[in-house]
């Protein structure tokens, strides 16, 4: 007879945890697995009553593992994401391919998803299953295929698709402003600049301070800035006239090309140190489906 302590948890139970311990975040989890907070929560309780140990330190608008909380989230990386590669392996002939991406929010909506159907009209039974995240996850360990990945150029492994150059964005209707009129650079200091906030310790450069430096501005105080956590977010909010935003492009030229977005000045994009680069997972390249999306992502990055 199996011994009490040898019962394994419920799968839902040790898939919400992996979730909530690599995101570090029940909300986040909750958003992952197509959950509410409160119901991810209870999972998590429900996880800690069944082993007797707490799982997280739950801190003021944080978490932490605790080391019982460490030791399970390490076990449970692992085993689930070779769970995945075998369920994929074995799954009967007859059904589709799936395909697992890993990217940015920002590269998925504005550059990725309006190209994909192209890519699933040519391949009817391959499935792609897209995870946006600011996290760099570990194509291996997390059942990962490929990754779309934004870093400065020579610090990551993979495939350079295209590298990025700025310059300020805006709706139509801001533009054309007589109230502020957006003629020069300079006018920036009457308007709300749109960013993405940097999260602490990372190594990238606030937004707007690279551009601004570079066309002689680095000490412009703007009438406002409206930050958000997402560069999509920052987009959306452009595109509904509520600032200026630093275009991203290519991520960017679809919209410039639909008149949805504007370049309000003449200057030329000024170039990035960074680039967006795709990675394939050494488990994966011998796949033919994962071969040909990256065929055909390479395809679509040369115009750019």
């Amino acid at each position: 007879m199996r011994k009490e302590a040898d019962r394994l948890p419920p799968l839902e139970l040790l898939t919400a945890f992996e979730a909530a311990a690599r995101q570090l975040s029940f909300t986040k989890a909750a958003a992952e697995r197509f959950l509410t907070q409160s119901a991810i929560s209870r999972q998590i309780k429900a996880l800690e009553d069944d082993l007797g140990v707490a799982l997280f330190r739950r801190r003021h608008r944080a978490l932490e593992l605790t080391d019982d909380g460490r030791q399970l989230h390490e076990a449970a990386r692992v085993l689930l994401a070779e769970l995945r590669r075998t369920v994929t392996r074995i799954r009967a002939p007859q059904a589709r391919t799936v395909i697992a991406l890993t990217t940015t929010p920002g590269l998925a909506s504005l550059w990725l998803i309006p190209r994909l159907s192209t890519f699933l009209r040519a391949h009817p039974q391959i499935d792609v299953r897209i995870d946006t995240s600011l996290d760099r996850r570990n194509l291996n360990a997390d059942g990962f295929d490929l990754a779309l990945r934004y870093a400065r150029i020579g610090a990551t492994a993979g495939t350079q698709l295209f590298r990025e150059a700025t310059l300020p964005v805006c709706s139509p209707q801001l533009a054309k402003s007589r109230e502020r009129p957006l003629k020069t650079p300079g006018d920036l200091l009457r308007h709300t600049l749109l960013q993405v906030t940097v999260p602490p310790g990372a190594s990238v450069p606030l937004e707007w301070q690279p551009w601004l430096q570079a066309v002689g501005l680095g000490e412009l105080a703007p009438a406002a800035t409206l930050s958000f956590s997402n560069y999509d977010s920052a987009i959306a909010a452009a595109l509904a006239g509520q600032g200026v935003a630093l275009g991203r492009r290519p991520l960017i030229d679809d919209l410039l090309r639909a008149r949805k977005l504007v370049a309000p000045f003449k200057a030329d994009p000024v170039a990035s140190e960074r680039a967006y680069f795709l990675v394939v997972a050494p488990a994966a390249r011998g796949r033919p489906a994962v071969r040909a999306l990256e065929e055909w992502l390479l395809a679509q990055a040369q115009p750019s």
